[in-house]
């Protein structure tokens, strides 16, 4: 009778699956990740700055740098992010720079210089030494570093030991809030590359914060009154 009431009351198998991704999932991508922008430092770090050869390709604001200072800037966010993805410390913001870091390179060294049409587009997402077009490696460096920004670094990272620590940790809350500041974030950086969709992204995430902001000060008026 107890076995069989303990088999009931378990936890479906995925749910516990759920609990061994929350260990290993967001480790993986910390490791594949440090590793590769670690590396990519190192390169910077031993090598000839090629970046004045690009010219007035970067991006505002950091068109307005110098090509040393946008070198050494990228080369030690590289080196220094790479340490902290593995060890999981600083995660979400870490994760950010690299997203901005990696959109403006697309922006100035991957993305096709001219194109007019989806099928046009699609042809750069390729691994090539061609230049521009082939933005496919920097494309899925993009999509792997999402999960740690909103997720953080998970349970194995210092993150996670700081927080249990300081009692830091909180119930996870989802709200128009928290999905305003996301969707603006990324749309701002994604609409470098594309520019409509980028910029409809951030139009939702200002028009959630503006929203909810909203809500919030009518709120405070009905308890006030």
């Amino acid at each position: 009778m107890s076995t069989s009431l303990s088999r009931r009351a378990a936890p479906p198998f995925f749910s516990r699956v759920d609990g061994v991704g929350q260990w290993l999932s967001p480790l993986g991508l910390r490791v594949l990740l440090a590793w590769e922008f670690f590396e990519a430092g190192l390169e910077k770090l031993h090598g000839a700055n090629w970046f004045a050869d690009l010219g007035d390709k970067f991006p505002l604001p950091f068109s307005l740098l110098s090509a040393n200072v946008n070198w050494n800037a990228a080369m030690w966010l590289e080196l220094a992010g790479g340490i902290a993805l593995l060890l999981g410390l600083g995660t979400r913001y870490v994760a950010a720079a690299l997203f901005v870091l990696t959109v403006v390179a697309t922006y100035a060294v991957h993305w096709p210089s001219d194109w007019s049409s989806v099928g046009e587009l699609l042809q750069g997402y390729a691994i090539t030494n061609d230049g521009f077009g082939n933005y496919k490696l920097p494309l899925i460096y993009l999509v792997m570093l999402v999960p740690l920004m909103l997720n953080g670094g998970g349970r194995l990272s210092v993150d996670r030991l700081i927080a249990w620590w300081s009692s830091l940790a909180s119930p996870t809350n989802a709200d128009a809030t928290a999905w305003g500041a996301v969707l603006l974030g990324i749309g701002a950086a994604v609409s470098l590359l594309l520019p409509v969709a980028g910029g409809a992204l951030a139009l939702v995430g200002a028009g959630l914060l503006a929203w909810n902001r909203a809500r919030g000060d009518s709120g405070r008026e009905l308890v006030n009154a």
